[in-house]
């Protein structure tokens, strides 16, 4: 899965510690979202996205596709 934290974080001017303090975890949690080492919880992925004001799959992008 890729994400776009970084991109959104980054064009509000947050930086990782006040993107951290707004969500309510800390700085190395939003670290390893940005760096895909940490797949964010559900009710952490909506805070997020409803942050940014954009939907989740704009935020988080899954290039999983199913066998056929």
């Amino acid at each position: 899965m890729r994400n776009l934290v970084r991109d959104h974080r980054e064009r509000h001017g947050w930086s990782q510690g006040e993107l951290a303090r707004r969500l309510g975890v800390s700085r190395q949690t939003v670290n390893a979202i940005e760096t895909d080492k940490y797949d964010p919880s559900l009710p952490l992925a909506l805070r997020m996205a409803k942050l940014f004001a954009v939907a989740v799959p704009d935020l988080f992008i899954d290039d999983w596709e199913p066998e056929q």
